[in-house]
Parts: structure tokens; C-alpha cells; sequence
């Protein structure tokens, strides 16, 4: 289990990575795209996530590590120690009463030496039962019987029966209550790898869901840019016709303007009685005054019809310029979407849809344009 838990915090690694290199991504957006949008919340929120559940995951190694490699006396203090000579037990009696501490935290896990406890308990009883099984053999007839020197002293370090039972049920409580608190280990740990995996899951789910929710967004906001990119180049080409007809018609009015002065002018020439304002001199008169009239207000319309074709161009360039923040903004969420595939894709069957320099899609090539680099 323990292996299991540090192969899930490893795992974490990789949404980790895959995380801030989206947030990393995004930091390329341009302009008024520099906002601080529901993607970008999701992706902060999923990086507090994976870091939560590493946190938990490496406190459950860190408790898993304390119980296998650490010894401690204090780690039993609910049990009750029970009173035998110390001598009679020795070096077996490691972590029960009388015994230095020192020795104890020299053995590497708990429940190895809980383990080795019941061991060597156990080898003691087969080698009691073994003997007592060769007393009880024993009879009259039997060829290795004797007389003793003293047999019936009580040898140093003997126990009571008691002290015999109280220890072989403490090393029992012992073992049940390792083996219970290494269950419930193993069950915390396998209920925080299943809750740690389940949150991250859910939570990209909801980030590839506020990707997905962007992306249409801006692909909403882009046709409508286009739209109006669209109509304000038809707008600039009607202008632009507009302003070639007000110019020709400038031309022919400066054009009709120079015949009249030069009527007017030739006839001031005309010698003695005959120059004299008459029908034609009236005329040409009203005419220099109506073309002059024409002409100024032709200018101003001219003069108007620049002014709003240089609004246009500047809202176009406007346009166009947010057109790009939007295509750029785009193509950075689609590499986005297109690197949070190594969630769910396995590493040797990845394969990037979008390159990472040029932000292309990687199209399959017609035959033609495959004949034609080969030729290159």
C-alpha cells in the first residue's frame, strides 16, 4: 500500500506539470484577452487541488514510513505492561517493561518486531512443549532416568504462572493491535488514493469544461468580429467609390470652371461699344458663381467623406487588431486543451495535435503537397 501511495503522489507530478504549463500558456494572451477569466480560475483552483491531494497523499507515506521504520515504546503505552523479572526474558523483551529505550529505537519496524517477538515467544513455547513432551515420555523403564543434585530449586529468573500468562497475552494484544492499526492504515491510505483521485478527476472535468465553455466564447465573439470586419471593408470599398465620383465630379466642375473664366477672360478683350454686358456676359457670370458654389461644396463633402473613410480605416485596424488578440487567445487554449490530453491519453500513444512553436494543427498532407516537398 505504501508503494501505491508514493506511485500516486508520483502521478500527481503530471497534472502538476500540466497545469502550470496551461497557466504558463496563457500568459502569452495579448491586449484586452488579459483577463483573469473562469479557465484561469479553475486552472489556480486545480493547482490548490493537486497540491492538496499531495499533501495528504505524503502525510499517509510519511504515518505509513513512521510505522514501518520507526520503534517506539510510547507507540504502546495503551497496553498494559505487564511485571516479570527482567532477567528471565533478556534481549527478547525489547519494548516491554525494564528495558532501555535506546534498544528499543535500534529495530527498524514495529510490526517486524512485533513479529520477531512472537517468533522467539513461540520458539520458546515448542522448545517448553518439546521438553515437556520428553517428561511426560518418561517411565520406570526408561534407560536415561537419574537421581538429581537438588531438583527441587527454583532456578534464577523463574516466573510465576501469571507473569507466564500475562506476557504471552501482552505479545497477543500487541500483535492484534499492530495488525489493527496497519489495517486502518491500509483502509486510510486506499480512501485517500480513491478521494485524492476522485477531486482531481471532477476537477478536470470543470477546467476542460471552462475551456471548452471559453473557447466557444471567443468563437462567438471572433464570427462577430469577422462579421463586422466584413462589412466595414464593404463600407470602405462603397466609400471609396463614393469619393472617386465626388473627385471625378470635382474634376469635370474645376474642368467647366476653367471654360468660364477663360470665356469671361477672352471677352474682355472684345474692342470699343462691344464690350458690353450683355446676355452671354450675365451668363457665364452666374455660371463662375453657381460652379464656384458647387465646387466648395463638393470640397466639403470630399473633405467629409475622408474624415469618415479614415474612421474607418482606424476602426478596422481596431477590429483586425482585436481579431488577432482573439485568433492568438484561440490557438493558445486549443494548445491548451490539446497538452491537458496527456491527462487522459497515454504518454506512448500521445501525439500533439497542435505544434508548439508555429500553433498549427497537424493536417495529414494531400498527395500533391506530399509529392511536392518530397521533390523540394
Amino acid at each position: 500500500m505504501k508503494e501505491s501511495a508514493e506511485q500516486n503522489l508520483q502521478a500527481k507530478n503530471l497534472p502538476l506539470d500540466v497545469a502550470i504549463e496551461c497557466l504558463t500558456l496563457r500568459e502569452s494572451r495579448r491586449d484586452t484577452d488579459v483577463v483573469k477569466d473562469c479557465v484561469e480560475e479553475e486552472l489556480h483552483k486545480e493547482v490548490e487541488v493537486i497540491d492538496a491531494t499531495k499533501k495528504a497523499l505524503q502525510q499517509k507515506i510519511s504515518q505509513t514510513f513512521e510505522k514501518l521504520c520507526c520503534s517506539s515504546r510510547s507507540c504502546h503505552s495503551s497496553l498494559p505492561t505487564p511485571q516479570w523479572p527482567c532477567s528471565t526474558l533478556g534481549a527478547k523483551s525489547w519494548g516491554l517493561g525494564g528495558i532501555d529505550c535506546e534498544l528499543v529505537c535500534s529495530f527498524p519496524s514495529l510490526l517486524q518486531e512485533v513479529r520477531q517477538q512472537l517468533n522467539w515467544d513461540h520458539r520458546d513455547k515448542m522448545e517448553t512443549l518439546d521438553i515437556d513432551r520428553g517428561c511426560l515420555s518418561l517411565n520406570l523403564k526408561a534407560p536415561n532416568i537419574s537421581l538429581k543434585i537438588n531438583p527441587t530449586r527454583v532456578p534464577n529468573g523463574s516466573s510465576t504462572i501469571q507473569q507466564w500468562d500475562d506476557f504471552s497475552q501482552f505479545n497477543k494484544n500487541r500483535a492484534e493491535a499492530e495488525m489493527k492499526e496497519a489495517t486502518e492504515l491500509r483502509e486510510a491510505i486506499a480512501l485517500t488514493i480513491a478521494e485524492t483521485n476522485n477531486e482531481l478527476e471532477a476537477q478536470r472535468v470543470a477546467t476542460e469544461f471552462a475551456f471548452r465553455k471559453r473557447l466557444r466564447e471567443m468563437e462567438k465573439v471572433y464570427s462577430e468580429l469577422k462579421w463586422q470586419e466584413k462589412n466595414t471593408l464593404e463600407e470602405i470599398t462603397e466609400l471609396q467609390e463614393d469619393i472617386r465620383h465626388l473627385e471625378e465630379d470635382l474634376r469635370r466642375k474645376l474642368l467647366n470652371l476653367k471654360l468660364c473664366h477663360t470665356r469671361l477672360e477672352s471677352r474682355t478683350y472684345r474692342p470699343n461699344v462691344e464690350l458690353c454686358r450683355d446676355q452671354a456676359q450675365y451668363g457665364l457670370t452666374n455660371e463662375v458663381h453657381q460652379l464656384e458654389a458647387t465646387i466648395t461644396a463638393l470640397k466639403q463633402k470630399l473633405a467629409q467623406a475622408q474624415d469618415a473613410l479614415d474612421a474607418l480605416y482606424k476602426h478596422l485596424a481596431r477590429l483586425q487588431a482585436d481579431i488577432a488578440c482573439k485568433t492568438n487567445s484561440m490557438l493558445l487554449d486549443t494548445k491548451c486543451m490539446d497538452t491537458r490530453r496527456k491527462l487522459t491519453v497515454p504518454a506512448e500513444k500521445f501525439v500533439p495535435q497542435v505544434d508548439t512553436f508555429t500553433r498549427t494543427t497537424n493536417r495529414t498532407l494531400s498527395p500533391l503537397k506530399s509529392c511536392q516537398l518530397e521533390l523540394a
